[in-house]
């Protein structure tokens, strides 16, 4: 009997084993896949690498899409919305293009109609006179300027808004604030992903006519609920020693708020 004890517990001991290996080969503690949606995938734009957009931030209307156009405005317009924060490139046959925007409070002024009439592919981006002058401890260090890039608070591309041959300063633009698209900011204009901004930039020729959609038109097209979506964020002060630093790691490039050193802006030299 002591020995068919022993060849019992033996054998437990040895099913206990095999349900400890098997179970260690099924355990998985890698993290789940990303979710890529599509058309917001890694990109490479010539020199540079763009990192896909997260779904957590495409859902709903926060994500670029073919509809029916409902507004008033003429095939060929961009019709932006800054309440239901949408922007809408208008297309042949009752159809646009919407994508989802964030609206600075430069962009919340902006209530004239516009042209665009410069593009830029990464642009440059340099801090008005005004700027130097009402907040130096924001924008002293970037006086010469910052270079396009990853980091570039203009993103990956940017359309210069006109108003006869005046310069207005509104820009439309890429944005690397992925939380910002559906919201409003402290600062800014009009920002959109940078995969967007990309797909906007292709499509439009300079002398676009660009014009604001008021409320009362968001609540009648969007719906009351749309037309009051998203909230207003804080400012967020990034240190410049981070941004500059963040040109020599690319690494880190896409990482940089451009909350505060938006909006005013002036053309790309």
């Amino acid at each position: 009997m002591g020995h068919l004890r022993k060849v019992v517990a033996g054998m437990a001991f040895i099913g206990v084993l095999g349900v400890s290996a098997c179970s260690s080969e099924v355990v998985d503690d890698s993290p789940p896949p990303v979710e890529v949606v599509e058309g917001y995938g890694v990109i490479q734009d010539g020199e540079y690498t763009l990192p896909g957009v997260p779904a957590q931030y495409l859902q709903g209307v926060n994500r670029r899409m073919l509809v029916p156009y409902e507004g008033d405005q003429a095939v060929g317009t961009i019709e932006i919305d800054p309440h239901a924060k949408l922007l809408y490139w208008i297309m042949e046959e009752g159809v646009a293009m919407r994508y989802p925007i964030s609206v600075g409070r430069q962009g919340r002024s902006l209530t004239r109609p516009t042209t665009i009439r410069m593009k830029r592919e990464w642009p440059g981006w340099t801090p008005t006179q005004n700027m130097l002058r009402t907040q130096p401890e924001v924008y002293g260090d970037f006086a010469g300027g910052l270079p396009g890039g990853l980091a570039n608070p203009l993103g990956a591309r940017a359309l210069y808004l006109y108003q006869g041959g005046r310069d207005t300063y509104y820009r439309i633009h890429g944005t690397n604030d992925l939380g910002s698209i559906g919201n409003s900011g402290s600062a800014g204009c009009i920002r959109l992903f940078n995969h967007d901004i990309i797909d906007l930039y292709e499509r439009v020729p300079n002398d676009t006519r660009v014009v604001i959609r008021s409320l009362e038109d968001s609540i009648r097209i969007e719906g009351e609920e749309l037309a009051n979506r998203g909230v207003e964020l804080p400012a967020v002060i990034v240190d410049s020693d981070v941004i500059f630093a963040s040109f020599e790691d690319d690494t880190n490039n896409a990482q940089i708020s451009d909350d505060v050193m938006d909006g005013d802006i002036d053309p790309d030299s």
